[in-house]
């Protein structure tokens, strides 16, 4: 529904733009000049124009920011592989810690809990 109110708004301002900018002028693109153009033709291709280039630098910048985060999730997934490597090895350096302080000759821990 936004969508549909928005669509006759810029309908809307494009007709009003329309009705007073009808007057024939010259396009010069260099060499190149193209005349008896409407105003109102030059004005909404320059903004269409506008539009295009501004869509293609914001996918240009949403591309460059997907890899930004993709590297920055292979590192947070690397890092949190060497957390639990680090936690598994705690965990068997505490048992060891109670085994020698225990006296015990067991070979296999156990702990119920352990990895």
């Amino acid at each position: 529904m936004l969508i549909l109110i928005l669509l006759l708004v810029v309908g809307s301002a494009l007709v009003y733009i329309s009705k007073y900018n009808f007057m024939p002028v010259s396009v010069n693109f260099g060499s190149f000049i193209v005349s008896n153009i409407p105003l109102f033709y030059v004005i909404v291709a320059s903004l269409l124009i506008g539009l295009m280039l501004s869509y293609f630098v914001y996918w240009i910048q949403s591309i460059s920011t997907y890899f930004a985060f993709r590297g920055k999730n292979k590192e947070i997934k690397k890092d949190k592989d060497e957390i639990l490597e680090l936690t598994k090895r705690v965990h068997q350096l505490e048992l060891e810690k109670e085994k020698i302080k225990n006296g015990s000759e067991d070979s296999e821990p156990t702990d119920q809990n352990a990895l």
